[in-house]
């Protein structure tokens, strides 16, 4: 079948395009799709570069989100039948030994795929594949991030740092429907059109302005007496913000992050921590809930996903780059 494989770990070149990886079969308790479509993530750039501690089986066809139709069904496979839409929640189970599709199970940039079937999400007719593989890692990841962890309610203000990115797009949108007010943060004109296209209220371009003196022109510079600040700051970015941001935070704000795409590394003065009794909550990954709820707000039209762009499997590579280059607005997405 036709794939997109890595051998080794390396930049966008080891990425090879081939026509004769071996087509998977039914496992008993697995099934085989026909790709609709998968997204691209920084999970499946951090897989391709190499993650400390993390083994990776070679060759590997990466790609955690995918959507598509089931064409072959494993022995004690129930209650799904060949032709069955389905959405692909990619979170390891005990069932696939802990093992993250695309990470160290074969994953969607390829013609088919085998997945268990306790990863299926049953597909209205009436979303795409292009759109239902958006959802898990990064949209299933923001809904965590932003209430079941980050708990932001109707009325608050919100600031998200990297918020033209897949995570970043669908906070924006999050926080709007809950009823928040959100001052957005990118890195050029263009990308600050477009969050004010989706809802964002105030725009930040972080090249250009000092990115905490700007929140404070616009909310105010926090203080114990409770005024000032953001209620929710929404920082998965990293790379040296984490002081600056806890600094745009209100009293008795929180600060949540869910990674750290541009470095890990971070320092915090803890002064402002304990004397505006901030809190600092981590937010790993998604559940189930997560995605279903994403997809009842797809299906009923209260929330639309922002993608990009849309690329053939041939153009992997290209895909890759704008994400990896910071290009994107929203998600990027493959089709085989």
């Amino acid at each position: 079948m036709r794939a997109a494989v890595i051998h080794e770990h390396g930049d966008r070149d080891v990425i090879r395009l081939v026509n004769d990886y071996p087509t998977p079969t039914a496992e008993p308790g697995w099934v085989v799709l026909r790709v609709g479509a998968t997204s691209i993530n920084f999970h499946d750039i951090f897989t391709r570069r190499g993650m400390p501690g993390i083994r990776i089986p070679f060759p590997l066809i990466v790609g955690s989100d995918l959507a598509g139709e089931i064409v072959e069904t494993g022995l004690g496979v129930t209650g799904w039948s060949a032709g069955d839409r389905v959405l692909v929640d990619p979170h390891p189970s005990e069932a696939s030994g802990g093992k993250f599709l695309g990470e160290q199970l074969d994953g969607g940039r390829a013609e088919f795929c085998a997945v268990l079937v306790d990863q299926l999400v049953a597909l209205p007719d009436t979303v795409s594949f292009e759109v239902a593989s958006t959802l898990p890692l990064a949209y299933a990841t923001a809904h965590r991030m932003m209430f079941t962890r980050g708990h932001l309610k109707a009325g608050e203000t919100v600031l998200v740092l990297g918020a033209s990115g897949g995570v970043g797009t669908c906070c924006v949108l999050l926080a709007k429907m809950a009823g928040a007010t959100v001052l957005a943060c990118a890195s050029s004109a263009g990308k600050l059109e477009r969050l004010a296209a989706i809802g964002a209220d105030h725009l930040i371009d972080y090249t250009r302005v000092d990115m905490r003196k700007a929140v404070h022109e616009i909310v105010g510079r926090p203080r114990v007496a409770g005024t000032g600040g953001v209620d929710l700051a929404v920082n998965y970015t990293g790379g040296k913000t984490w002081n600056d941001t806890m600094r745009c935070v209100g009293n008795g704000g929180r600060m949540v992050t869910c990674g750290a795409t541009a470095g890990f590394d971070e320092e915090v003065d803890c002064r402002y921590v304990w004397t505006f009794e901030q809190s600092i909550v981590g937010s790993n990954g998604w559940t189930r809930d997560d995605v279903l709820a994403l997809l009842g707000m797809v299906e009923s039209g209260r929330l639309e996903p922002v993608i990009d762009r849309v690329f053939p499997l041939d153009d992997i590579h290209e895909a890759e780059r704008l994400l990896e280059d910071r290009e994107v607005f929203g998600k990027v997405v493959v089709t085989p």
